[in-house]
């Protein structure tokens, strides 16, 4: 069976976005559309796995849903909708997880990243997720996931459970999906520390740029990002040893869309008193107009429900018949749907 080229992706609105965010996801969403079919997702469903403050989580997916229209992606060009609002995730995400298998879920990574020392106090949700995520993409038979290096596992997680529920019921039905990594700033790390990603979960508001800060805020987290007192390299061979710096490099070549060697050779011998302006303003002048956009589409919340429901309608005409034919292979007698 050979399946047309669809990409799925999805985040999470239990937080504000960041500027990992926009580099690592948001403008690459932004520059896949018109090229294949586009779906995007604000997965409420996953932000659930730990508790939500109710209202909190609405604004928070309205904001994630500004934030996405405000960096350039067309609802006329691009499906963008809520994850709960279409049933046919949850339904799928069940029916995923009788044909997944626990040791797969056993090797999850972020699972015990996120559960430390307490896994047998949280949700069930969070363990099972994967699953979920599983479903979040083969409801819609997508062939091209753009994700960040840390959540390539559970893509190779959904190959195994769309190439095991091809197997157990000898069928094509299910597209292996492919992760797409690529780009300067697919990982965005922390700019308290170089070692860590940048993350709107970080406890240090300084450690990251988020969608929503002004051109002051931005200039001053930038200009106390943590550094070292070494000049820049000519190249970025000789920030092997330097996460920060090479951090900041990266930032500034993914911003303006040059190669982080390119970066380094025009600012070679320079310390980050002379950097960080120049990254500041680069940064400020591509963000700004997305907060400023970002700001004008919240003062209309019913704007935003309303793109979203109709992008939930979109979504709902694809997934429904993909799911039903996965219930029909599965042996459940075929609904009035």
């Amino acid at each position: 069976m050979t399946h047309a080229p669809r990409i799925f992706s999805g985040i999470q609105p239990s937080g504000g976005l960041t500027l990992g965010n926009y580099l690592g996801a948001l403008r690459r969403f932004v520059e896949k559309q018109g090229q294949v079919e586009t779906v995007y997702c604000l997965v409420d469903l996953h932000a659930i796995t730990v508790w939500q403050d109710p209202a909190r989580l609405r604004h928070q997916t309205r904001e994630a849903a500004a934030a996405f229209l405000a960096a350039g992606i067309d609802p006329a060009q691009s499906i963008l909708f809520v994850q709960s609002h279409v049933p046919a995730h949850a339904e799928l995400g069940w029916m995923l997880s009788c044909v997944a298998r626990v040791g797969w879920m056993n090797r999850m990574t972020q699972f015990k990243d996120k559960a430390g020392k307490n896994a047998e106090a949280v949700s069930l949700g969070l363990y099972a997720y994967p699953a979920l995520m599983a479903a979040d993409i083969l409801a819609y038979q997508a062939t091209h996931v753009p994700v960040g290096e840390d959540q390539k596992q559970h893509v190779e997680l959904t190959r195994d459970i769309a190439a095991k529920f091809n197997h157990d019921y000898g069928v094509e039905f299910f597209p292996l999906p492919e992760p797409v990594i690529e780009g300067t700033a697919t990982r965005v790390m922390s700019l308290r520390d170089g070692s860590r990603k940048m993350s709107k979960s970080d406890p240090s508001d300084a450690s990251r740029i988020n969608l929503t800060d002004d051109a002051d805020t931005i200039a001053q987290k930038i200009r106390k990002a943590r550094t070292d007192a070494d000049p820049l390299p000519g190249s970025m061979a000789g920030l092997k040893d330097r996460p920060e710096a090479r951090n900041l490099v990266n930032i500034y070549a993914a911003l303006t869309g040059e190669a982080p060697d390119a970066v380094c050779a025009r600012f070679e011998g320079q310390g980050f008193g002379a950097f960080k302006p120049a990254l500041a303003e680069v940064a400020v002048g591509v963000l700004s107009p997305i907060t400023t956009r970002m700001n004008a589409l919240m003062a209309d919340p019913a704007e935003i429900d309303r793109i979203l429901l109709a992008g939930a309608e979109r979504a709902d005409a694809v997934a429904a018949p993909i799911v039903a034919d996965a219930r029909e292979i599965m042996g459940m007698i075929r609904g009035a749907r």
